[in-house]
């Protein structure tokens, strides 16, 4: 089974991050277990001098995992930025759906944010998103959702993405406003 991916992207600053902290829990709720994928262009740094994940890297380990009975940390060193398809594959059995933010180059449906404080403008052709969530006025031939109408994408996430998947027997399909389902 393919878990499907949903890509939020937008300028940054435009509420990405807020955006998805509001919109994870909505799905949940429903009943779907939700991945998150978060590209970061810069070097970021999870270890921290001192801390034992840290003097194992410095002692030359490749990669490294930390484990408890509850969560999991994997991090490692790599030649070449791994592709989303990739990192999707890391994910357990358990999600049902994997958000990301930022890979808007990675071919997946994409969801753009545009805050018209930071920007005016889409970063791309409004033909290429499934939705466009803004403060500002388009004529887009995907669906336009205000920035604070979470349950709308909630909706059209559920109904687009998840309803049809075999796993998620238990919510039932009706078409909707979007032509969907």
């Amino acid at each position: 089974m393919t878990i499907p991916v949903v890509s939020f992207v937008g300028r940054s600053g435009s509420g990405k991050t807020t955006f998805l902290e509001r919109l994870i829990p909505v799905i949940q709720q429903r009943g779907y277990r939700v991945g998150c994928i978060k590209h970061d262009a810069h070097q970021f740094e999870v270890d921290y001098p001192g801390k034992d994940s840290w003097r194992l890297t410095q002692a030359g380990s490749q990669w490294v995992a930390l484990a408890s009975d509850s969560r999991v940390a994997v991090m490692g060193r790599v030649e070449k930025p791994p592709t989303l398809d990739a990192l999707v594959a890391c994910f357990p059995e358990a999600v049902d759906l994997v958000l990301t933010e930022g890979y808007r180059q990675a071919g997946k449906p994409r969801i753009e944010i545009v805050r018209m404080a930071r920007s005016t403008c889409p970063l791309g052709p409004l033909a290429e998103l499934v939705a466009l969530v803004t403060d500002g006025v388009f004529d887009a031939p995907c669906p336009t959702f205000a920035l604070d109408d979470i349950a709308g994408v909630a909706d059209l996430i559920e109904q687009r993405f998840l309803r049809h998947d075999a796993t998620n027997a238990g919510h039932h399909s009706t078409p909707d406003k979007y032509g969907i389902g």
